[in-house]
């Protein structure tokens, strides 16, 4: 049942990168149904960890890598409903895939710690969740808006002029999904921080070890720095387009970076 999603994950790349290339509607309408029907079979899957375990399966790395990739996917189809737009499908579904491998290889459901039965916790993992959804949606954009830039500039105007929106479009997509991932990082870190002063009490020496001084508390709070950089930039001193484009990719290199190998080899304080 785990391997249902990243199956239908990888036809929805195949069947997008198609669409990409023939432009073809009902090769697109075939892509939408595929990642609609890995959607749902991810939900169905999450729902039965979710009774399993008796709580929203959010502890550990993998529980989380495994709620981001859903975001992920629910937040791209509702954009690209949204504008009518696929041509960042096979873009977005590449990571759905590459991600959604880790939790369809780990099987196991960790159990609840004490420590983590605040519900300030699950609004604190939802809302950061939620956030890299938000920057892996700007990184996609950036990165095809550079693609489109540089074919442009070069005056060549081939694969990616005649199949992206245009750079206007990428640019204010791409600026909405900075500031909403700005706005559910400041939450998921104004949450967090709540919640480990409650915890710091507690026996457990992951809450202990909850500081700044903590690698994936470190990074995040250096996340929170480059977007709000960057929005700050966007408005005040011009930095939109390629510099933003720019910023987006290299703040989701942070992002996945504290997402995947700090929270599984370097953290103290999250490696429930």
């Amino acid at each position: 049942m785990r391997i249902v999603p990243v199956l239908l994950y990888a036809a929805a790349v195949a069947a997008y990168a198609a669409h990409f290339a023939w432009r073809d509607i009902r090769v697109g309408r075939l892509a939408s149904a595929l990642l609609g029907g890995g959607l749902l079979a991810h939900t169905f899957l999450i729902g039965m960890q979710t009774v399993q375990a008796g709580h929203a399966p959010l502890v550990g790395t993998t529980a989380a890598v495994s709620a981001f990739v859903w975001l992920l996917g629910l937040a791209y189809l509702y954009l690209e409903l949204s504008f009518d737009e696929r041509s960042m499908g096979p873009f977005v579904t590449i990571l759905l895939v590459v991600l959604g491998v880790i939790p369809a290889l780990d099987p196991g459901i960790s159990p609840r710690p004490q420590v983590l039965q605040s519900p300030l916790f699950t609004l604190h993992v939802m809302a950061i969740l939620f956030a890299y959804a938000s920057f892996a949606l700007a990184c996609v954009l950036g990165i095809t808006y550079v693609l489109l830039f540089n074919e442009i500039k070069a005056k060549h105007l081939g694969v990616f002029y005649a199949r992206l929106p245009s750079l206007r479009v990428l640019d204010v997509m791409n600026g909405r999904a900075v500031a909403v991932g700005w706005i559910f990082l400041t939450l998921g870190v104004a949450i967090g921080g709540v919640w480990a002063s409650q915890v710091q009490g507690s026996p457990d020496p992951r809450a202990q070890a909850m500081s700044v001084a903590d690698p994936k508390i470190l990074i995040a709070l250096v996340s929170w720095g480059v977007y709000s950089f960057a929005l700050y930039a966007r408005r005040a001193i011009g930095w939109n387009g390629r510099r933003a484009a720019w910023i987006s990719a290299i703040g989701f290199g942070i992002v996945l970076l504290n997402f995947v190998p700090v929270g599984y080899f370097l953290t103290k304080s999250h490696n429930f």
